[in-house]
This record gives C-alpha cells, structure tokens and sequence, in this order.
C-alpha cells in the first residue's frame, strides 16, 4: 500500500450501505436508498435523508433502493449511490485513488459481479476485489477461519441471508437465500393486512420487527399499537399487535432459514461437522438482533448458537481485516 492510496471496504447491503477506511475504521453508516425526481432523472437525496422519503414521497420524487435481495436490480441508481458515498468521504488524496473491496452475497451469477466491479471503478478505485460475504462476516465476527476446522455462519442481511462452513480460508459449502430482514417486514405488512384488514408500510412494519418481534414463540410478551390505514372505510385506524402474533407472521420465512441452515449442514464433510457440534453456529447481519432467533435455530438443530457481538458491523469490520491482508 502506497502512502498516498487509502484502502476501503464496503459493505454493500440490500438495506445499509457501509464504508470501512484503513486506519479509520467504520466511517459511513447509511440505508442503500437514493430519492430521484422521477422526470429529470437528478439525485435528490442519498442515504439517510433518502430513506426518510420512503412511501412519503410527492409523485414527482422516486426513493429507490438499488439493491434488491442482494444483487443490483439498478445499476444506474448503484453506480449514483456508490460515487456519492466515495466522493463524500474525499478520499481521492493528492495521489492516488484508493483500493476497494467489496462484500456481496455468496452466490451472485459473474454478470452481477462484474457490474459491481465496473461500478466501483467508475466510482473512482484503482483496483476493486470482490469477497464473499458469509466469509468476510465470519472475519468480522472474530472467527479464525485460517484453520483446518469447521466454522459456520448465518449472515441474515436486508434482502439476503448466506449460510456457509468455513474451513481453511475458504467456503466448503454454502447456501443463499432471498429471504432476510426485507421479507419479514412484508410478513408483518401481509399479516395486519389479512387479520386485521389495516393497511400500513413496510416502515412500520420494521418498528414492529424491532420493537416488539420475536422469531420464538411465548419468548416475548409485549404490544404495540399500530396505526395504518382501515382497508374497509379508508380511513385511519389503530390496532393493537402482540409478540407472538409476529412469531406467527413470520413464521413461514424463519423457517426457509431453519430450513436452509439444515440443508448446509447436510453437505458438510463429518469432520467439520463436529467441530461445528463443538464450536456453535455464529449468527451475523441485522436480521440476527431479531429476538429469539438464536433460540429458535438451537430448538430446531441441537447446535449452540450465538449471536456475534458487532452483528450489524461484522461484514465491514471483516473488510478492514482482509485489507490488511491482501
């Protein structure tokens, strides 16, 4: 690494986008969401501010997120928010423009990759790397995935979760889904719908993941009061929602993880199957803070789990480590 050049990680996430600068740490945080005026096509807001617009916006203005369920479903709008973020940190120093690295998940096709790639260098990087995210988020967490015994990790992110043995540095199997922190939000969105005929967004719906959700059944005895929009007479009303009433709208998709976690474990060699017996199961990405997740996996699967300390961070914190090493 030259004096001049600075190295960056990013994390770049269906839901949140953030930025790791060697000898920095984590310097950018923010929602993978940009605002555009729908008819010029110019960027409004990016980040933060973008996501405040979310399901509030004028028809004139579009919030768009530009990752959907993991992968780039708009390059356009990826390549704009992308440069926005890497020009706001003022990175391009007197010399050099900086080496980035960047997370995406385990099993994106090698078109997607390369567009992320151009976009990164479109954005300003003299040379791009591209990592798995299961691996970088095990780096994160604090596994030492160098050895030859078996790690697992279950990234469960905005739009994706990756479950994945490590062993040796490498992925020996792994499995991908689009089902993560997104998709429970439009449960609890199609539950009120169905139960209570209330219309609300998936805003309020996140409220009620993270306030109140549980992935657990009877882990969690509390209530919240939702306001949204009666389906029959169109007019705002207020219901009342409960913890298990979550777990039940949920219930489906936690069990796609349940499922998919089961399957990986299915492929992995006997050997690495005991230490994972041993060592537990290491759960990273926000869709981990979800409540009783850890002791809904440990009820269905019999292995310890738990929950990574910096869970929201792992994946940018892994970036740093890795450009250390590259």
């Amino acid at each position: 690494m030259s004096l001049f050049s600075k190295n960056v990680g990013i994390d770049l996430g269906t839901a949140n986008l953030l930025i790791y600068v060697q000898g920095q740490g984590i310097v950018l945080d923010e929602p993978s969401v940009v605002a555009l005026d729908a008819e010029t096509k110019k960027t409004l807001a990016v980040g933060r501010d973008a996501k405040d617009m979310l399901g509030k916006t004028p028809g004139r203005v579009l919030a768009v997120r530009p990752l959907k369920d993991g992968v780039i479903a708009d390059f356009e709008v990826t390549e704009i928010m992308l440069s926005h973020f890497i020009k706001k940190l003022n990175l391009k120093g007197v010399f050099a423009r900086p080496v980035i690295l960047i997370c995406c998940p385990s099993n994106i096709t090698s078109v997607e990759r390369n567009a992320i790639r151009d976009a990164a260098y479109r954005a300003g990087a003299k040379k791009v790397y591209i990592e798995e995210e299961p691996k970088v988020a095990a780096i994160g967490a604090g596994l030492d995935i160098s050895k030859p015994y078996g790690n697992m990790v279950l990234d469960i992110g905005g739009g994706t979760t990756d479950v994945a043995v490590l062993s040796l540095g490498e992925i020996v199997t792994s499995c991908s889904l689009k089902i993560a922190g997104d998709k429970f939000d439009q449960d609890i969105v199609k539950y009120v719908k169905d139960e209570y005929k209330l219309l609300i967004g998936e805003k309020t719906a996140e409220e009620i993941k993270v306030t109140i959700g549980t992935a657990f059944r009877g882990s969690r005895q509390e209530k919240m009061e939702v306001r949204g929009r009666d389906l029959v007479n169109g007019l705002p009303h207020t219901i009342t929602i409960t913890s298990d009433e979550t777990e039940q709208a949920m219930r489906t998709s936690l069990q796609q993880i349940v499922r998919a976690v089961r399957t990986v474990l299915e492929q992995t060699p006997p050997e690495l199957s005991a230490d994972i017996v041993n060592h537990g199961i290491v759960l990273t990405g926000g869709g981990s803070l979800l409540h009783g997740l850890d002791q809904l996996i440990f009820e269905e699967i019999h292995v310890p789990v738990y929950v990574a300390e910096n869970a929201l961070k792992c994946v940018a914190e892994g970036t740093g480590i890795m450009l250390e090493n590259i």
